[in-house]
């Protein structure tokens, strides 16, 4: 009698220990599942950072030739070309390492006998004063006066430099203005935000502020007056 007597006692502790561990275990998994729940809730959003700049760099090529029938005489042409040019840019100021020679070539081509020779010449002008490149260009016409015909093309090129300087606030004031969006998000489903789930960087760009056609590569244009833009997409969580 004692016997089966402990025997079903031993059933029923077993029985409360199963049915325990089955409450606890189903607590666990509920508890899981509440915070893989709440862990999935959050909104992706889009921040926008803009600043605008004015070119540090400013480079000027400008290509000229002479055309004639003898080498000597046509060289003379460009290299008159070429004092008319340094004497310009030292009238306004520019040092004379500012401005130098970046390439020539010389084209012969024979017709009917007569042997005509093309000598071009390219001269680079690279100068940290915008204001002055400015003015250079403002009165390029005087070049022509003195006898520079310049080449299609030659045109004056600004460049932003800096833009490293600027990375860090911009990333800043992009993710900020990621926040207000995902705030009003969560405003108006009623609920809270929390902390960066996941971000990424978008990619700096360096265009014309004035939509002038942008050349000469990247943050590079016949306008020194630029605009930097980054696009930012950060995913936030939701309380």
């Amino acid at each position: 009698m004692r016997l089966s007597e402990n025997r079903n006692t031993v059933l029923l502790v077993a029985a409360a220990l199963l049915a325990t561990g089955m409450i606890a275990g189903g607590y666990l998994l509920g508890d899981g599942l509440t915070r893989a729940q709440a862990a999935s809730r959050a909104v992706t959003v889009k921040g926008l950072a803009e600043r605008d700049v004015t070119a540090d760099l400013a480079t000027w090529t400008i290509a000229y030739s002479a055309t004639g029938f003898d080498l000597p005489s046509v060289r003379a042409e460009v290299d008159a070309s070429s004092n008319a040019l340094s004497e310009y840019f030292r009238s306004l100021g520019f040092r004379a390492d500012e401005l130098k020679p970046v390439g020539a070539g010389v084209n012969q081509f024979i017709n009917n006998g007569v042997n005509t020779i093309t000598i071009t010449q390219r001269m680079q002008l690279r100068t940290t004063d915008i204001a002055r490149a400015q003015r250079a260009v403002a009165g390029q016409f005087d070049l022509v006066r003195r006898g520079v015909t310049m080449q299609e093309g030659s045109n004056m090129v600004y460049s932003f430099t800096k833009l490293n300087a600027l990375k860090p606030q911009m990333v800043a004031e992009a993710t900020k203005d990621a926040r207000k969006a995902a705030e009003q998000f969560a405003k108006d489903s009623g609920t809270g935000v929390g902390g960066i789930k996941s971000a990424s960087q978008g990619y700096f760009s360096i265009e014309p502020r004035d939509g002038d056609q942008a050349q000469g590569g990247y943050g590079a244009s016949d306008s020194p007056y630029k605009k930097v833009r980054v696009v930012t997409t950060v995913e936030f969580y939701l309380d």
